[in-house]
């Protein structure tokens, strides 16, 4: 039987790498987001969903009856409003609570596939951000979200490991990157040498969902090229 992957943010950045990974994997994959997708790939179907709608959710995934893998890439940042209340709210809505509805809705298909789920944390899970304290919170908070997602669904052979990407050269990343004096000073700290692609992550995301971490859960794997050890 083929198996599905749904990927939430799958229309763009990592998202679509993993869903590309993922369908070349023999997947058939549903990328989820809002707009125009990038180029998918044969094997990859697209919809759109705004994961802060509860109602959108919940209608969507009474339709799968089997999700052998759920990546929960979708997230925003606001690199003006997150000091305000409003801002904040938003931010975590959709990068934390957002992950608890979306896999909450998914979770009888992951029983009946016995899946897996990676969440997104990131390297700001780890480090302060001045600007963006409400991104920065949201992504330490997903750490301890998986860990629970492991333990309570661990005896329904469901796992829940977290991927925590660093400098990965994304549109969310894009500003740092254009600014040569900054990208050059974050390529420095980097032990690896270099900004990360899409594909460094998808490749990680593809692991953990695969049988060969089988008995991998309830972790956050940093994929920063060493950036939070250095």
């Amino acid at each position: 039987m083929q198996k599905h992957a749904v990927i939430t943010g799958g229309g763009t950045g990592i998202g679509l790498a993993t869903a590309r990974k993922l369908a070349l994997s023999g997947y058939h994959v549903t990328a989820l987001g809002l707009g125009e997708p990038e180029t998918l790939a044969e094997g990859i179907s697209y919809q759109e969903l705004d994961v802060g709608n509860e109602t959108a959710v919940q209608a969507l995934f009474a339709g799968f009856e089997r999700i052998d893998a759920l990546v929960n890439a979708a997230g925003i940042i606001d690199h003006t409003g997150e000091w305000q209340r409003d801002g904040f709210s938003r931010v975590i809505d959709i990068n934390l609570t957002s992950v608890l509805s979306v896999t909450n809705a998914a979770l009888p298909a992951l029983r009946h596939a016995r899946g897996a789920v990676v969440n997104f944390a990131s390297m700001w899970s780890f480090f302060g951000s001045p600007k963006t304290p409400a991104y920065a919170s949201s992504k330490a908070a997903i750490g301890e979200l998986t860990r629970c997602m492991a333990v309570a669904w661990a005896a329904d052979g469901v796992r829940a490991n977290a991927v925590a990407p660093g400098w990965i050269l994304t549109n969310l990343a894009r500003r740092a990157f254009e600014d040569a004096e900054r990208s050059a000073g974050i390529i420095k700290r980097i032990p690896a040498g270099r900004w990360g692609n899409p594909e460094d992550v998808a490749d990680v995301i593809a692991f953990l969902v695969s049988d060969s971490a089988r008995y991998v859960t309830g972790t956050t794997l940093p994929v920063d090229g060493g950036y939070s050890i250095a």
